[in-house]
């Protein structure tokens, strides 16, 4: 089934529909396809939501739900949700105010937002507007000055974490996309990264993925900034442990939104293995099509400590710019908070394995 198809639009929960809707109808047709496709014929792009729905809950009864918190502390940081916003690219092809209305609405949901590396803002705003804490999405450059660069500014602007994303060693073919050419993109492309490109380098080269990163690169951006990295697009518990190994501070299991290796397994599949491999020595996110309260709740039943939004969030920020950002954030934390209420789960703590059937 196409991502794109009637369908999939009506199964989502009315205000992702809607703001999905809204998008599609401001934003040009080359930007909808680049936002909403999946890589090689979208096979993962397509199961990643439907891959929730598939898990079935174990509710408890009589339990005293009166009271539902949903708070909790990730990496020294107090959030109000298990809730992040995703790194993905170049918000300014969303709305004029780009990351900055991404990343207060964020802040104003007392929740945290990973600022991709091919964000359409400077830096130095993206810390203005977050105005607490926020995290930065690093991808592994060719020049390593870039990456680099990029790390200690955002180190410097406030963030408080690097995501390593680690599942693109080259870009995926998009062939649904071969005859699309969004305008602009080099041009948010390189906002951020120009002022590193080595003297006489070419710039969109030197800004493209390494083939050649490994697990030292963690120890590195670790000791080049001092904060704690994670590494995103696990999909496989030895992964999980060689990056914990090499000095990781957390895992997200990623299959890049179905961007990267089509056919890859479902982020719903991989995280129990993930989780078990992890073994509690770090905390474990998760992204991939998550849509509802009902989709956090089984993800972290399945053992996730948080999750991140990605789509959803660029529609909503298309839709109606932060407002609809917030919206969407503070109806996905409220709709989480009913979904725990009829699990008899009053805490994050008692979202536990047991209220998920089956493996």
């Amino acid at each position: 089934m196409s991502p794109d198809s009637p369908r999939d639009l009506l199964s989502l929960p009315p205000l992702l529909a809607a703001q999905r809707e809204r998008a599609h109808g401001v934003l040009p047709p080359e930007v909808v396809s680049y936002v909403d496709a999946g890589s090689w014929t979208g096979t993962s792009r397509a199961e990643s939501e439907s891959a929730w729905h598939g898990r079935r809950f174990r509710p408890r009864v009589l339990t005293d739900v009166s009271s539902v918190d949903t708070s909790l502390t990730l990496l020294a940081q107090e959030l109000r949700g298990p809730l992040l916003v995703g790194p993905t690219a170049f918000h300014g092809l969303m709305h004029p105010d780009a990351e900055l209305a991404s990343a207060r609405a964020a802040a104003r949901c007392g929740l945290l937002m990973t600022v991709s590396t091919r964000s359409s803002a400077s830096l130095e705003d993206v810390g203005k507007a977050a105005g607490g804490p926020w995290w930065f999405q690093v991808y592994a450059t060719q020049e390593p000055e870039v990456h680099q660069g990029l790390a200690l500014r955002a180190a410097a602007a406030g963030a408080t974490a690097l995501v390593l994303t680690g599942d693109t060693p080259v870009v995926a073919r998009k062939p649904l996309l071969r005859s699309t050419r969004v305008a602009d993109t080099d041009e948010h492309l390189t906002r951020n990264t120009n002022q590193h490109v080595p003297p006489g380098t070419d710039q969109l080269s030197a800004v493209e993925q390494s083939p050649s990163a490994t697990p030292a690169l963690i120890g590195d951006l670790t000791g080049l900034t001092g904060l704690p990295v994670l590494v995103k697009g696990v999909l496989r518990g030895d992964d999980a442990v060689r990056c914990l190994d090499a000095g990781a501070a957390g895992i997200v299991v990623s299959n890049h939104g179905g961007r990267q290796l089509d056919r890859a397994m479902t982020t719903a599949d991989a995280l129990p293995e993930v989780v078990a491999a992890v073994g509690g020595r770090a905390p474990v996110l998760v992204d991939g099509g998550i849509r509802s309260g009902l989709d956090a709740l089984t993800a972290l039943a399945l053992g996730a400590d948080a999750l991140l939004i990605g789509r959803p969030v660029l529609w909503a920020l298309a839709a109606d710019g932060q407002a609809g950002v917030t919206e969407l954030l503070t109806w996905l934390l409220e709709d989480l908070r009913h979904a725990m209420t009829l699990a008899g789960a009053p805490t994050l703590q008692q979202v536990t394995r047991d209220l998920v059937a089956g493996n």
